[in-house]
């Protein structure tokens, strides 16, 4: 019995083809996103929202638009994900993508939402998209360069490990922290109300240009080929945790002007 299981596990591994990690804040990026949203949430914007997805957390569904990827039915979505801008461009100037990027995707998720004609089960839907482009929003990664895919075709290394500039941010830094999304979350600064006034306060197009600014820097970060190493974490981290908050509480902010 023990030998069989052992022979399942070992064929698991062997077999099960790698996520493709380079496209999206990771799971714990994205649950901990949801779980400070939740936290920052009104009182009936929660039993709203528990009522839609049936008990199921935003930082349970979080994760949602990026399963869904490998199904076919799904690729319309595909460029929602992020925003392609020239790195001295503000959104508003930027040429836009025909098929939709972050920005017009939230208004999707948010005008199905609003909707009272909308049908249930395409509410859920995009309240699960919703949840998660608020998140890859935040990271300044998907406010990248078309011409190097938000720095996919920047190729670093994380302590001596073949990898790129966006999977630096996505996983491999919270991965390295070795915190459960409970933790992340938990651990997230605290606020004054002023504070939190203040990252709530703009529309969609501010915060990407606001984020866009982090890109900015995160791209004379490196040097193609670098060993990125416990210093690159140090001096960025922050940066990380500031976003997974910001994101967050803008979620919320989102969600509760909705119901």
């Amino acid at each position: 019995m023990k030998a069989s299981i052992l022979l399942f596990i070992s064929i698991f591994f062997v077999t099960t083809p790698n996520v493709d990690e380079s496209v999206f804040w990771g799971q714990n990026g994205h649950r901990a996103t949801g779980e400070i949203a939740t936290q920052h949430l009104t009182k009936r914007a929660k039993r709203k929202i528990d009522k839609l997805l049936k008990g199921q957390s935003l930082a349970f569904v979080s994760t949602f638009a990026d399963e869904i990827k490998s199904d076919r039915k799904y690729r319309e979505f595909s460029a929602w994900h992020y925003v392609n801008m020239g790195i001295d461009e503000s959104y508003e100037a930027a040429e836009k993508n025909p098929k939709g990027d972050l920005v017009t995707a939230i208004a999707k998720c948010v005008s199905v939402l609003k909707d009272p004609k909308s049908k249930e089960e395409d509410k859920v839907f995009y309240l699960k998209m919703l949840v998660h482009f608020v998140g890859d929003l935040h990271q300044p990664m998907h406010i990248g360069q078309k011409e190097d895919r938000g720095g996919n075709r920047i190729k670093v290394q994380w302590f001596g490990q073949g990898t790129n500039l966006h999977s630096v941010w996505d996983t491999k830094m919270i991965e390295a922290w070795n915190m459960s999304y409970i933790e992340l979350a938990n651990n997230a600064k605290d606020l004054s109300k002023a504070q939190l006034k203040a990252i709530e306060k703009g529309s969609v197009e501010d915060w990407v240009n606001e984020v866009h600014e982090i890109t900015k820097e995160l791209y004379s970060s490196v040097k193609e080929g670098e060993n990125l190493r416990y210093r690159y974490s140090y001096d960025h981290f922050g940066t990380v945790r500031n976003q997974l908050q910001r994101g967050g509480i803008r979620l919320a902010k989102i969600l509760n002007d909705i119901y």
